[in-house]
């Protein structure tokens, strides 16, 4: 087996996909400006975002569980996902998602795509209808940062050879925890916070950084 030589972890909506799936649920359930008005305080990091969560799950309640192939055909992957997947795998790094959204959607997208690790959010749903209410515990911030420690020890890499990405406030913890933390079309707070930005949507600029960083190290 060949050895892994990095992993690069990062955030799903408004990163991996241009969406917020989040909001494309409020839409279908009447309620999408009130959603996207919390999704919004939330990632700017105004609002606690577990209870934020939870708050935007509750108004989903008696969606049909048929739903989530509604949304999967409104979600496009930001351009370079693949290539940069593929590429990144080529190279032996590893990819994972952390998502404060839901396995209903992100695993299909992650399959789609040859991810290695998804960690999300599962939604309950009793006699086919969503009840409103999220089972387990709630990817947050300090989730996020576990996941990516924790398989980086999978792989027996050091912080030093991860990657994280993300957008949002929640993804500040593991992007300053990896040797590179970029900050991805990101709100303010996180652009000021973040070792590397890319301001444009291209995922595949993460490979011009990890250049750019491994060029420096030799």
């Amino acid at each position: 087996m060949t050895k892994t030589k990095g992993l690069l972890v990062m955030d799903v909506d408004s990163t991996l996909i241009l969406e917020e799936g989040i909001d494309i649920l409020g839409e279908k359930a009447g309620v999408g400006a009130k959603v996207a008005d919390i999704t919004e305080r939330a990632m700017r990091g105004e609002l606690d975002f577990e209870a934020a969560l939870r708050e935007r799950v509750g108004l989903l309640k008696g969606l049909p569980e048929s739903i989530f192939d509604d949304v999967l055909a409104e979600i496009h992957f930001t351009p370079g996902a693949k290539e940069l997947v593929d590429e990144l795998h080529t190279r032996g790094i590893k990819v994972g998602l952390v998502s404060g959204g839901f396995h209903e959607t992100v695993d299909v997208l992650a399959d789609r795509l040859g991810i290695d690790y998804v960690q999300a959010n599962r939604l309950e749903v009793v006699n086919g209808q969503l009840t409103g209410r999220v089972l387990g515990f709630i990817v947050t911030k300090s989730v996020k940062l576990q996941k990516l420690q924790d398989w980086a020890v999978e792989n027996d890499l050091a912080m030093s050879q991860t990657i994280a990405m993300g957008d949002g406030a929640n993804d500040l913890p593991m992007i300053g925890a990896a040797g590179i933390g970029i900050a991805f079309c990101a709100k303010p707070l996180v652009r000021q916070k973040a070792p590397y930005q890319i301001n444009e949507k291209n995922l595949y600029k993460v490979i011009e950084i990890l250049e750019g960083v491994q060029g420096e190290q030799t």
